[in-house]
C-alpha cells in the first residue's frame, strides 16, 4: 500500500526518494537564523503603514472561541465585507500543537466557511499527512485575513491590519507550540516586517516566544513545480523542530 509520504512525493513531482535525514540535535534558534529587525530598511518610509494602521482596532483579550467567532462574523472593520458571503475563521483542534496560517479565503472556502477546502486545501492535507499530522487532529488552520478578497487578490495592508487582531487572539488561545507561515503575506502578517520567502524559509523565526517557520503557500506551489523540492525540506524542517519541542 502506498503512505501517504509517499503519495505527496508523487503529487509534489519528487518521487518516492526522499527521506527524513536523522540529525543528533537540532540547532538552537540563534544559529539557525538571525532574527529579521523590525526596521531593516527594505520598505521606504513612504511604503511602510503607519503605526495606527496595524494597531489593534478592540481589545479581544477577553474572548473565548465563542464570542471570537460571533465577533469575526459581524465584523465590518474594512471593505471586504462587503463582498464575502461568511468570514472564515478557522478549522482545527483549539488545543493544537501545530498552526497552519495561510492568506485568505479563495471562493470554495468563502462557499464553505472552512480554510482550505479547494486544491490548495488537498495539497495542504498531503504536506501535511508526509509529515505524520492530519487536519483537526492536533492542527489548526487559519489565514491572515478571514474575508475573501474578490478575484483572490493579495489582502491590502489595511485590511490584513483590520483582521490581525483576530489572528492574535486565536493564536493565545491555542498555545502552539509551532506557527507555519504559508505565503509572503501571513509571515509579514505574523513578523510584522518586509519578507522574501527565499530568505526568509529554511530559518526559525519568533512570534512572541513561538517557533515559527515560513514556507510556500499551497497554491502557489500548485503553479510552481521547480519550488516543491523546497517545500518538502521545509517540512522536513518543522519536523525536526517539532520534534523537542513535543518531547519538552
Amino acid at each position: 500500500m502506498t503512505s501517504d509520504r509517499e503519495q505527496f512525493l508523487r503529487e509534489m513531482g519528487l518521487g518516492p526518494v526522499w527521506k527524513m535525514r536523522r540529525v543528533s540535535a537540532p540547532l538552537p534558534v540563534e544559529e539557525l537564523a538571525t532574527p529579521i529587525p523590525a526596521d531593516h530598511g527594505l520598505l521606504p518610509d513612504s511604503a511602510r503603514p503607519s503605526e495606527p494602521a496595524i494597531a489593534a482596532t478592540t481589545s479581544l483579550a477577553p474572548m473565548a472561541w465563542d464570542e471570537l467567532a460571533a465577533t469575526v462574523a459581524a465584523c465590518r472593520q474594512c471593505r471586504l465585507c462587503e463582498t464575502r458571503k461568511q468570514a472564515v475563521l478557522g478549522v482545527g483542534d483549539v488545543n493544537a500543537d501545530w498552526l497552519f496560517v495561510g492568506e485568505g479565503p479563495g471562493a470554495e472556502e468563502d462557499e464553505r466557511g472552512e480554510p482550505f477546502v479547494g486544491q490548495a486545501g488537498k495539497l495542504l492535507d498531503s504536506m501535511m499527512a508526509a509529515i505524520g499530522l492530519k487536519r483537526g487532529q492536533g492542527v489548526y488552520i487559519a489565514n491572515a485575513v478571514k474575508c475573501r478578497p474578490p478575484e483572490n487578490r493579495t489582502p491590502a495592508p489595511e485590511e490584513i491590519a483590520a483582521c490581525r487582531p483576530y489572528l492574535e487572539r486565536q493564536i493565545e488561545l491555542i498555545k502552539p507550540k509551532l506557527i507555519v507561515a504559508l505565503g509572503r503575506p501571513a509571515a509579514q502578517t505574523l513578523l510584522q516586517t518586509d519578507v522574501k520567502i527565499a530568505a526568509a524559509r529554511g530559518k526559525l523565526h519568533d512570534y512572541h516566544g513561538i517557533p515559527l517557520i515560513v514556507t510556500y503557500h499551497p497554491a502557489y506551489l500548485l503553479r510552481t513545480l521547480l519550488d516543491k523540492a523546497k517545500a518538502w525540506e521545509d517540512l522536513c524542517f518543522m519536523r525536526r523542530t517539532m520534534k523537542p519541542q513535543q518531547e519538552g
